[in-house]
């Protein structure tokens, strides 16, 4: 059975259920640890962070965590409940989307150095899959803006604008349902807010601020709230501002922002996809978090297509969400975290030459990722 023919079976069955949750909440069996070296020694208090360091985003904390790429964990700064993304500017400030507002980090220094509210009231200060606050979180080209997507339990989520200077949101505009993931064009004319919930993409343009909608449904959005075959996230691909969203490693989903049109490739995982991104020299790398019911798709894999649509599958050991990649584009680091049940504290090493893995411990419950 394919697995839009799965989708729709399983949307009927969501509709007779009446479900208010999204497939996303269905969890997978949690995955042992594995293998790990030992502790890295922790950064004294008071010395600068070194170079080539990574820093997570802890979900199932209030923390965003100093990963050393060899040893593991070295340091751990309080930012706010249930931190999902981050992205760091040019600057070295990580600018982190957590259930309280959007916390403000110096890397070098390793200080939070301020926390700012959101202007929309999101409920009670929660942790899950499912809690209000900021999820996805981009910063302009410039460094001027930090712009984040907002989930309202319950309704369409926004988009906050946030002068990074004067610290403040400046700007609301509406957008789709479980804004997962926000980015922004290379020339910083637009922003683009994925909303899971909604089957679609908000353009966003960043000087009126006018909003645009194009669905990206490439199973059709049968089931609503109840269906699995959703986007996640969005990689925006710089060599014609198109964006790449991967369904079930079945369908990449090729949006360009101008028409709205969509075109559909075929990919070749076989797994429920989230965390999406580029390396340098244009390959995609996308993270599959495993079969979303036994029996109806492969396990958990880091998938590395390259620009002519060719894909390496490399299986990893558990749930996965999000992946960066280091400066000379050889290595991905893949967060364990995931939004679904199963996460494990850590991320995986993954040689993008060999395809050899390695496990590190990571924080807790590690979403979003940056290197810094």
């Amino acid at each position: 059975m394919n697995r839009r023919a799965r989708g729709v079976r399983t949307a009927l069955v969501a509709l007779a259920a009446a479900t208010l949750l999204g497939a996303c909440s269905q969890g997978a069996a949690p995955a042992g640890p594995g293998p790990a070296p030992s502790a890295a020694q922790p950064l004294p208090e008071t010395a600068p962070t070194p170079q080539g360091l990574l820093l997570t985003a802890d979900f199932g904390a209030d923390t965003v965590t100093f990963v050393d790429p060899e040893r593991g964990a070295v340091a751990s700064v309080a930012v706010g409940r249930a931190p999902y993304a981050l992205a760091v500017g040019a600057d070295g400030r990580a600018w982190v989307a957590t259930a309280e507002g959007v916390a403000v980090v110096d890397t070098r220094s390793r200080v939070r150095l301020a926390r700012i509210p959101y202007r929309t009231a999101t409920g009670p200060v929660a942790e899950g899959e499912y809690r209000g606050g900021g999820m996805g979180i981009a910063l302009s080209p410039d460094g001027a803006r930090a712009y984040v997507g907002v989930n309202v339990p319950g309704t369409t989520g926004v988009l906050e604008v946030v002068d990074t200077a004067s610290r403040e949101v400046t700007a609301v505009v509406p957008v789709g349902r479980r804004p997962f993931d926000v980015d922004v064009s290379r020339d910083g004319a637009e922003i683009y807010v994925t909303g899971h919930d909604s089957f679609d993409v908000t353009v966003v343009a960043a000087g009126p601020l006018s909003t645009r909608r194009i669905e990206v449904a490439p199973y059709g959005t049968a089931g609503g709230l109840g269906s699995w075959l959703k986007p996640h996230y969005t990689a925006v691909r710089p060599s014609d501002g198109k964006l790449l969203l991967p369904f079930e490693g079945e369908r990449l989903a090729v949006v360009d922002p101008r028409t709205g049109r969509t075109t559909v490739e075929p990919m070749t995982a076989d797994t429920h996809q989230h965390g999406a991104a580029l390396t340098a020299d244009g390959r995609l790398l996308v993270v599959g978090t495993g079969a979303v019911r036994p029996g109806e798709g492969r396990g958990p894999s880091l998938t590395v297509r390259a620009p002519d649509g060719t894909e390496r599958v490399h299986p990893l050991q558990g749930p996965h969400e999000d992946v960066a990649v280091s400066r000379d584009g050889r290595t991905a680091y893949v967060t364990g975290g995931y939004t679904r049940d199963g996460h494990w504290n850590g991320i995986t090493v993954v040689d993008l030459d060999t395809g050899a893995t390695r496990r590190l411990p990571a924080g807790v419950r590690p979403l979003g990722i940056a290197v810094l």
